[in-house]
């Protein structure tokens, strides 16, 4: 039976591709290249903004070391942190309808300020028992020390626990830690092969639908 639900924040909680390529852009636009696609951007976010900075600018054609490139990325998005991103259709819904009956938590590879300013913004702050951003002593996922971390606070064991993710990084992540793990198909960092799933996963197309997976299990 499970009793805590761990949620990815960017392409599962909330869609926020628009934002993050549009300070993507404007950080290649400064540097002297071109702008790249919003899909584009998008398909290389999920392992932390160094990871993400390093992969826009190798795609632009610029040097993926360039000095300041990341803080220089980090105030950019902090200008436009919420100038598009919401939470996906149904997920506010969906949230207050788990919350009586499960803990709820955050798991992201996004900074934690930046995390926290996103969830406050949305007015989600307030349903989650625990959060924990990339950027803490935890480490970034797939490193399943912050989902160990967030099941010891809730008391509960792996087994009663199910990370909701989009990514392969999710996948890796739930697995490492040992705990269920739900992906939302819906979700922009959503590429599989056809030999990463074992047949344990759920899947889901829209929020409403975590509902009768979460009961399934």
């Amino acid at each position: 039976m499970l009793r805590l639900l761990v949620f990815d924040l960017d392409g599962t909680l909330v869609d926020s591709h628009r934002d993050l390529a549009d300070a993507t852009n404007t950080l290649l636009v400064e540097l002297g290249g071109a702008p790249l696609a919003p899909e584009t951007v998008a398909s290389m976010v999920g392992d932390g903004a160094a990871v993400l900075v390093r992969r826009a600018l190798t795609r632009a054609g610029l040097d993926p070391d360039t000095p300041g490139a990341l803080d220089r990325f980090l105030a950019h998005y902090d200008e436009r942190l919420l100038a598009t991103t919401m939470p996906y259709d149904g997920m506010v819904e969906t949230l207050d309808r788990l919350r009586p009956a499960y803990r709820l938590a955050v798991l992201t590879n996004k900074p934690s300020r930046a995390t926290s300013r996103v969830l406050a913004g949305l007015g989600l702050a307030d349903r989650f028992d625990g959060v924990i951003g990339g950027d803490t002593e935890h480490g970034r996922k797939p490193n399943p020390a912050g989902m160990l971390a967030l099941v010891a606070s809730a008391g509960v064991r792996p087994d009663e626990t199910m990370l909701v993710g989009d990514s392969p990084i999710d996948l890796a992540t739930a697995r490492r830690a040992g705990v269920h793990v739900c992906l939302a198909r819906y979700g922009f960092g959503y590429r599989f092969d056809a030999g990463d799933f074992d047949g344990t996963e759920s899947f889901i197309d829209r929020p409403e639908d975590l509902m009768s997976e979460v009961a399934r299990r």
